[in-house]
């Protein structure tokens, strides 16, 4: 794959973890007797599925241009994202088991991704 799709690959996975944070920020804000319009007029929400919709359209775009068999290894790095913006932006706790598994997906990219 050349740097540029690396580069777009790598923008989808972490557009994909900060919908991921944002899907989290619109389920803390939503009342425990929510209502239909509670939900549509979550701004967390609409932008968690305005991020996921433009997500999309680039994950098609890259995978028109990559193999999936080298480019859907790079999603797992949204197991890494996730874990870290969540404990950086919503200051939920990681464990360090968390940080070891990141590791190891680290690596297991590694060895999917090079030819």
């Amino acid at each position: 794959m050349s740097y540029k799709l690396v580069l777009l690959t790598l923008l989808c996975v972490f557009g994909i973890a900060v919908g991921q944070v944002l899907f989290k920020k619109a389920a803390i804000q939503l009342p425990d007797d929510a209502h239909f319009f509670d939900w549509v007029n979550n701004i967390w929400l609409i932008s968690a599925f305005v991020l996921y919709g433009l997500t999309t359209l680039l994950w098609v775009w890259v995978l028109r241009h990559a193999p999936l068999s080298l480019a859907y290894p790079f999603m797992a790095f949204a197991f890494i994202l996730v874990p870290v913006m969540s404990f950086l932006i919503l200051k939920e706790s990681v464990e360090l088991r968390t940080f070891i598994g990141s590791v190891l997906i680290i690596i297991g990219v590694t060895l999917t991704s090079t030819t």
